[in-house]
């Protein structure tokens, strides 16, 4: 583990065991790098190198007041893969961490990156507008920060325990260590970087970061993901990324890399060696 400083004073918590060809691991909002541990256990023990920060006011992060959008979300990775010395690198990123690992490849992983993997990630971008009519409402997101504002504790435990894990549905058997688990990453957090992500991760605009992108990209995506609906993210990434691949996992909730660990671990393997 270490930390590192941005120019901007945030202080950077990351995890970095074993050796090998580096896997950077991108965790979603309002979590830690501690959302990585299946992955992380999994690949350290196949020989990689792995890594996962904390982001700007989240996990064990300094809970710094400004700077909580996509461009220094970017920047700050670039900040720990400069210091760690990290070429040819693997980027994985799950939800709003798809879209922190894409800007980052995107803008500065030019001769340092080698492939990218997006999983249940927002881009292109999620909020709806004329120009992008399918997508989420703006008052869902408002509803978030309402919901975050009036009791965080309580509504990190509802999403958990609800659309994110798919333990809403009809037959699901929730894990109580998963939710809580979800919910000890989300309050260790600040609740101002929670609160400003929620635009960030809804309204930011990821079009041209993903034409920019020219490594081989494997676009992971759960066709039943409540949270990042499929048909304005996952497929449309898939179709502006020029090198990509999009696997679709049917019936699989967003948070499919806790639930369905084993499987999209091997998949991501079988990506990364082939």
């Amino acid at each position: 583990m270490g930390m590192i400083t941005t120019k901007d004073g945030a202080e950077i918590f990351y995890k970095d065991w074993g050796s090998g060809q580096p896997i950077v691991f991108h965790h979603g909002w309002p979590l830690s790098g501690d959302d990585w541990d299946a992955q992380m256990l999994f690949f350290v023990n196949r020989g990689y190198r792995v890594i996962a920060h904390d982001r700007r006011g989240h996990g064990r992060s300094s809970q710094i007041a400004t700077g909580h959008d996509m461009d220094h979300y970017a920047v700050d990775v670039a900040a720990v893969t400069e210091h760690l010395g990290l070429s040819n690198a693997i980027h994985i990123g799950h939800s709003t961490g798809g879209g922190e690992a894409a800007s980052y490849v995107a803008r500065y992983g030019k001769g340092r990156v080698a492939k990218l993997v997006m999983v249940g990630a927002v881009p292109p971008i999620m909020v709806k507008s004329d120009a992008n009519p399918n997508g989420t409402p703006i008052e869902v997101f408002d509803d978030f920060r309402k919901q975050l504002a009036t009791n965080r504790s309580q509504f990190y435990f509802d999403v958990a325990g609800g659309p994110f894990y798919g333990y809403n549905r009809a037959g699901a058997e929730p894990s109580q260590g998963v939710i809580e688990n979800w919910w000890r990453q989300g309050m260790m957090g600040s609740a101002l970087a929670h609160y400003e992500g929620i635009k960030a991760f809804s309204e930011t605009d990821f079009t041209e970061d993903l034409k920019n992108i020219e490594v081989p990209t494997l676009v992971m995506h759960g066709d039943d993901d409540q949270v990042v609906p499929i048909e304005d993210s996952g497929m449309l990434s898939a179709k502006i990324i020029k090198n990509a691949t999009l696997k679709v996992y049917e019936g699989y909730p967003h948070g499919m890399l806790t639930t369905h660990a084993d499987e999209l671990n091997a998949d991501i393997l079988a990506f990364i060696e082939g």
